[in-house]
């Protein structure tokens, strides 16, 4: 070419693209890269969060049962004897006689045994000054002795070391002005076997 537009010199001009091309592409890709980051984050957390609401109610199951802190439960709570099989001896220590026999006979007709019936011995005669005294093995301290208990408030309850056999003894004091009511000594059986909580209501409390 010719003229004003004629080229001179052995080097040619290079032909490059435009910078700004360049700027966008590069924004694009850093845009898509962020997406992707952004998303990948979006996963991990709810992956995080849903583990931690599954543990979050696997703890509330396991944790928040009704429970006792102190109490017994019902399968907890030792058989006790029925009347019909303890047997007991009735002893008068007063100085008020037929006391040991219209005793014995009241005890009968509430399903007990009987066995030996008259005055107490002279380690006891005169010296009960409560309303009664029961005596037993060791191994009847919490089960018969217990039921028996349930016929004379206020009655003392003592194990002999040696003694033999499962007869209880019970010896009347001059307190003594006859047994319980047939009520009251049925609603004290029945709290011998009722589970009981030491809890300031009673009712059963939630660990959470």
């Amino acid at each position: 070419m010719g003229g004003q537009y004629r080229i001179t010199g052995d080097k040619y001009p290079r032909m490059r693209p435009p910078r700004r091309r360049a700027r966008l592409v590069a924004a694009v890709v850093a845009a898509v890269c962020a997406l992707g980051l952004v998303g990948w984050g979006t996963l991990q957390l709810i992956d995080v969060f849903s583990g931690g609401k599954k543990a979050s109610a696997a703890g509330s199951k396991t944790d928040c049962r009704p429970r006792t802190t102190t109490g017994t439960t019902a399968a907890q709570v030792k058989a006790l004897p029925q009347p019909g099989q303890i047997t007991v001896n009735v002893y008068n220590a007063t100085a008020r006689t037929g006391l040991a026999k219209d005793t014995a006979d009241e005890l009968k007709k509430r399903g007990f045994k009987i066995g030996d019936v008259g005055n107490a011995n002279k380690s006891y005669d005169g010296k009960v000054k409560g309303t009664g005294m029961l005596l037993g093995p060791a191994s009847a301290l919490h089960g018969s002795l217990s039921v028996l208990g349930t016929q004379l408030a206020g009655a003392e309850q003592h194990s002999e070391a040696g003694r033999k056999g499962a007869d209880l003894d019970l010896i009347l004091g001059d307190g003594f002005k006859g047994l319980a009511k047939p009520g009251d000594a049925a609603k004290a059986l029945t709290a011998l076997t009722a589970p009981q909580s030491t809890g300031s209501t009673g009712s059963p409390k939630k660990s959470c």
